[in-house]
């Protein structure tokens, strides 16, 4: 009987022994290293920048609705202008500019003078849900399953008019999955490769 119990008690030891020296792997690093790959990059209302002042036909040109909304957000100010038309006169059209608060939000393009966009935020990692090594044997670069949302939105982008017009506000309002490989490096720590892209 007491043999019996020696043997369970080393059982035990040698058990706790072994999760101890396994290394724990530190989710926080994971959370950093998935929020580092993000620096930089804004959500933005358009997928292209931008050009600023635009002439819309509102009875041929479907751009004319995300216009309205970013005027009725006071991004934009409207006017109306002459378009000359081969052969046939000029007709009238919609001009969008700047607002004076929309100065403030419009991010211009460094390598288009006159374009640009809307941003309204930016990726901030919540929590890890799930950190797999892809080889348990050398542990060096894991699939990592993060939740994530948008920090940092401003008043214009929460609008109902916005967020109907621009259903890409309306969805990072809400926490999303996605999933990042990383892999460790020798003295930078943990990476993500290549950068972390939430999934629209």
């Amino acid at each position: 009987m007491r043999g019996r119990i020696a043997v369970g008690i080393t059982l035990i030891v040698l058990s706790a022994w072994a999760t101890g020296c396994k290394k724990q792997i530190d989710t926080a690093e994971f959370k950093s290293a998935i929020n580092n790959s993000f620096a930089g990059r804004h959500e933005c209302v358009w997928p292209e920048p931008v050009k600023l002042p635009a002439e819309v036909d509102t009875s041929k040109d479907e751009k004319t609705r995300y216009y309205d909304a970013l005027l009725d957000a006071g991004l934009l100010v409207r006017g109306t202008a002459e378009k000359k038309r081969f052969l046939v006169g000029s007709k009238q059209v919609n001009q969008y500019d700047l607002s004076d608060k929309g100065h403030s939000a419009w991010t211009p393009d460094p390598n288009q003078p006159g374009y640009g966009n809307f941003c309204f935020g930016h990726f901030n990692v919540t929590a890890v849900d799930s950190a797999v090594p892809n080889d348990p044997s050398n542990p060096t670069q894991y699939t990592v399953t993060y939740r994530y949302e948008v920090e940092g939105i401003p008043t214009w982008a929460s609008t109902p008019e916005t967020m109907r017009t621009f259903p890409k506000i309306a969805a990072d309002t809400s926490i999303q999955t996605a999933t990042a490989t990383l892999i460790k490096g020798t003295n930078e720590g943990w990476a993500v490769v290549p950068p972390a892209q939430p999934a629209p």
